[in-house]
Parts: C-alpha cells; structure tokens; sequence
C-alpha cells in the first residue's frame, strides 16, 4: 500500500514543511540515510501546549504533540525526497520530553511517536528508540524528536 493511502486511511494529514527558525537544514541525506533535525510540535506557528510534562502538561497532551513531530518530520523527508514510498526503514528516533521534577514516563510519551510510525510503515516503522527527560526545551515546548531513516534510491 502507498504511504499517502495509508495517511489517508488513518485520517491524518502532513503539514507544509516550513523552513527552520534557526540556523540549521530540516534534512541532511547521507549515503540513502535520512538525518531529520528535531521537530517542535508547532501548529501554525504556536506550540499548542507549553510546559513541563507532569506539571502543567499531561501525559495525554505530550502524546499529541509527539505525533505532531512525527508528522512534521515526514513532511520535511517528502519534501526532500519527493514521496514518502521511498522509506526503507525508521532506523532511530530521539525523542527529548521537557519534565518536571521526579516525572519518569518519558517512554510513555514517546510511544505516541512509535505507534503512529508502525501505523503508518508497518514494520518498516519499527526502530530503536532513546527518551530522555530534559529540564528545558526550545520555546518551552514539552517536547522535541529527531529521526534516523534509511530511504531506497
């Protein structure tokens, strides 16, 4: 099955990729490896929650917003390389959650970003993962992911 049927079939949509606030590229492509750059979930140019996961943001909305990254990281890898049919395989993700103090379920919050990359490649989504608890994040978002993928010519 297509990619794009498969968003589609999941009623999901890929937002416009917007170019980077600082001074870096969204993608590098390195030998049919895809290095995705850390993904703020930021819709329409607002983070839709702000804090630290365990104090003022749920575990609930820090899932949302980790398949927000998700899908702002596809969109960056179909505007580089034209259609998202070409993932071979999800190789890592990193995900950074900004919590409060004694918050451990970081995994937790990440799983929200590995689910939805097998519902959307199957087993070519699955990876190896790290989740880390951080004390700050960029804009004081709640949370921030980066992606490996190995992509077909």
């Amino acid at each position: 099955m297509l990619i794009e049927q498969r968003l589609q079939e999941l009623g999901l949509t890929l937002p416009e990729a917007v170019p980077p606030l600082y001074s870096y590229v969204p993608i590098v492509i390195h030998n049919h490896v895809a290095y995705i750059s850390g993904q703020v979930p930021r819709v329409n140019g607002n983070i839709p929650y702000k804090g630290k996961v365990g104090e003022g943001v749920t575990i609930e909305q820090a899932r949302e917003l980790a398949e927000i990254c998700v899908l702002k990281a596809l969109s960056c890898l179909k505007e580089a390389i034209g259609s998202l049919d070409k993932v071979e395989q999800v190789l890592k993700v990193t995900g950074y959650v900004q919590s409060a103090p004694e918050f451990s379920q970081q995994p937790n919050v990440l799983d929200a970003a590995s689910e939805l990359l097998v519902k959307i490649f199957d087993e070519r989504g699955r990876h190896a993962r790290t989740a880390i608890g951080v004390a700050e994040l960029p804009s004081n978002t709640p949370i921030e992911i980066d992606f490996i993928i190995a992509i077909r010519e």
